[in-house]
């Protein structure tokens, strides 16, 4: 992910190097010592810490061209990133007030200090797109309802069925409720998962009211005293003005506690766009973004939740159940830093 946004970042990283003095070897790694991998991260982190504690009153000053010019050719990656352009600009600004009128020790080079303040930026943007899915749902009053919503191939179906199984493994019970009545396959497809996980489902014939549906499937819930809804919805374009109406219907009708966005994030900008129109329509509480291990670029991650105000609760990783992550702003710098 960040693919040419790490390239400006190891070009930076090859004029510090030209510039530092030659380090020695390493010595060979010692028996239950941490991977190569994990030592590099923590030293990666270290040297961030030690730029960032350079930066101060002493030393020779930041020219403000200098930084325009480097903060250029990062803003170039970031957009070959499909980040947001209003993002961007917030995390050129965070770098811009991090340096500026600033001095910095001369055993660091600018290169180096430019992308401490950016790893700084680009960190402070996703600290406000975390989110505690798990505590959420422990502290509610149950049944808890989640409505999904998203356009069908984002991996919205398969995304509830994981987070069923999540559920279930914190020891809670689910009832799915299969309300893309619009194609009798998204029926299908959540019925297989509900067989292979052992929990209820709610469903009507194909073309039936999704609403009904998922009025159904809470009523289910309360009478069977389960823990929580998890409801599916169709996914159309969100151009289209009869979609919309339908997801307001079932909002209307079931009240759910949360709605939740399943984005695509090979989508790009795409995905920007339909989290806009979903959250216009009906109102989204949190994001999940699907497909993260093929995705090149990861924009999406830092331009969804900034575009719609609302935070990451989950990235997909896979197709397996087990396939999910918590939404973590420090793993998602350390993919784009390593």
């Amino acid at each position: 992910m960040f693919e040419s946004l790490k390239k400006k970042l190891s070009a930076l990283r090859g004029k510090a190097t030209e510039a530092a003095p030659e380090q020695p070897a390493a010595p060979p790694a010692q028996p239950g010592a941490p991977a190569p991998a994990a030592q590099e991260a923590a030293r990666k982190q270290e040297e961030t810490a030690a730029a960032v504690a350079a930066i101060g009153e002493s030393g020779r000053k930041i020219n403000e061209d200098d930084v325009d010019e480097l903060l250029w050719d990062l803003e170039i990656g970031l957009l070959e990133s499909d980040v947001a352009l209003p993002v961007i600009e917030q995390i050129k600004e965070g770098v811009r007030e991090g340096l500026l009128g600033k001095r910095v020790d001369r055993k660091f080079t600018l290169d180096q200090v430019v992308e401490a303040a950016l790893r700084n930026a680009i960190g402070s943007v996703l600290k406000k797109s975390e989110f505690d899915f798990d505590e959420f749902v422990r502290q509610h009053e149950k049944p808890v309802v989640i409505m999904f919503v998203g356009i069908n191939g984002t991996g919205k179906t398969t995304a509830i069925a994981k987070l069923s199984n999540r559920l279930q493994k914190m020891g809670l019970t689910t009832v799915l409720s299969a309300s893309d009545t619009f194609r009798a396959g998204a029926i299908e497809q959540l019925n297989v998962h509900a067989e292979r996980l052992g929990t209820r489902i709610v469903k009507h014939q194909s073309g039936g009211d999704p609403a009904a549906v998922a009025y159904d499937a809470v009523d289910h819930a309360k009478a069977k005293r389960r823990d929580v809804v998890l409801v599916d919805t169709a996914g159309r374009m969100q151009t289209n003005a009869n979609l919309m109406d339908e997801m307001k219907k079932i909002k209307r009708v079931v009240k759910p506690h949360l709605v939740i966005f399943v984005g695509d994030s090979l989508a790009g900008n795409d995905a920007i766009e339909q989290a806009i129109a979903f959250d216009k329509a009906v109102g989204i509480d949190a994001v999940i973004l699907t497909k993260i291990d093929t995705d090149a670029k990861g924009g999406a991650a830092l331009s969804i939740a900034n575009a719609i105000g609302k935070p990451i609760a989950f990235l997909s990783t896979g197709q397996g159940y087990e396939d999910i992550i918590k939404f973590e702003s420090k793993w998602m710098l350390d993919r784009l830093f390593s």
